[in-house]
């Protein structure tokens, strides 16, 4: 091919209607609110981050009832304050984790983890009593406390059971950690996610709590207590119920997994959802559902194919803190 014509275009593109590629200018007073709009204008994450500012700003103009997902390293992690910030104002109606994400709460209201490192040798951490997720270090003993808190929680809810008839599901495990948060002198509450969402009345849903210590401490449990069943099917027709009479839901999922697919299958039952951000560092090659990008859910009527939606591929460490600055704490 001769390469004069190689780039050659019959017809002159104009592509100045579209916005030109341009970062933050730091020149002069740092002013936050042009910094995050600027991420519009940057390109690669950026630019999908800044999509995603602008549709949660939809979300809370709009009114939209607002479904979090969050895997259980959010709550491990510092986002775990940014979460309880949204569920102590009252910013969003649904919350949905994984067995981690309502234990690891529970144990940090009562003792905080600490930062480690993510090179750090397995073998030497077993022998002292510390598990590292990711890098962020916790310890036996954490365990061990959260033991006999959650023991309370059970036998709480089987005399509920059995006086009142009331079933045991994991929005109710959730709910009876935060009232039992809520009830002890020596808990940092402010900090919890749990207490402000017992507090304000919002439902922590957790399909795979036994995916955890909870499901390992009711193992045990069950031996004396065979009464003792969650029962994850009546928390499945309460959410489906609650999106049904819902006329517009919006989502924002943080990493993947159960927690993640739960919302947006629910949705299923509306065809879809109206509004939904994701904020991941999976990809779709695999094939799995973490990774899955948005058209896929289209693809199941889990979003609605009009929907403004936008996938952030990033450490939802990073990015989602900057996405509850430039919306919610706006």
């Amino acid at each position: 091919m001769d390469k004069k014509l190689y780039y050659q275009i019959k017809k002159p593109v104009d592509l100045s209607n579209v916005p030109e590629i341009k970062g933050y200018d730091f020149k002069g007073k740092f002013e936050f609110e042009k910094f995050v709009k600027s991420f519009s204008s940057t390109g690669i994450q950026a630019a999908n981050l800044g999509a995603a500012v602008g549709i949660v700003d939809i979300m809370i103009r709009e009114k939209v009832p607002i479904y979090l997902s969050f895997t259980s390293n959010m709550i491990s992690s510092g986002v775990r304050e940014t979460i309880t910030y949204l569920a102590k104002n009252k910013k969003v109606a649904i919350l949905c984790t994984s067995a981690g994400g309502a234990e690891e709460d529970a144990i940090k209201a009562h003792m905080p983890f600490r930062v480690g490192h993510f090179d750090a040798k397995g073998e030497t951490l077993l022998e002292l009593g510390v598990g590292r997720i990711g890098n962020v270090f916790t310890t036996n003993e954490h365990y061990s406390y959260f033991e006999f808190f959650i023991r309370e929680v059970f036998d709480e809810l089987l005399k509920d059971f059995r006086e009142r008839k009331i079933l045991i599901t994991p929005s109710r495990i959730a709910w009876m950690m935060g009232k039992h948060i809520s009830e002890r002198k020596d808990y940092d509450k402010e900090n919890s996610y749990l207490y402000w969402a017992y507090k304000n009345e919002i439902p922590v849903y957790c399909p795979g709590i036994v995916d955890g210590a909870i499901g390992d401490i009711s193992y045990f449990y069950r031996r004396q207590n065979k009464e003792f069943v969650i029962d994850v099917g009546a928390d499945h027709e309460k959410l489906i119920n609650y999106t049904l009479n819902s006329e517009k839901t919006a989502g924002i999922a943080l990493g993947g997994g159960t927690p993640k697919h739960y919302i947006l299958n629910a949705n299923i039952f509306k065809e879809g959802f109206d509004y939904m951000v994701y904020i991941t560092t999976a990809t779709e090659h695999d094939a799995s559902d973490s990774g899955g990008n948005q058209e896929e859910a289209v693809s199941w009527a889990k979003i609605k194919p009009n929907a403004p939606r936008a996938k952030v591929i990033c450490d939802a460490a990073i990015a989602f803190p900057l996405l509850v600055a430039a919306t919610f704490a706006k």
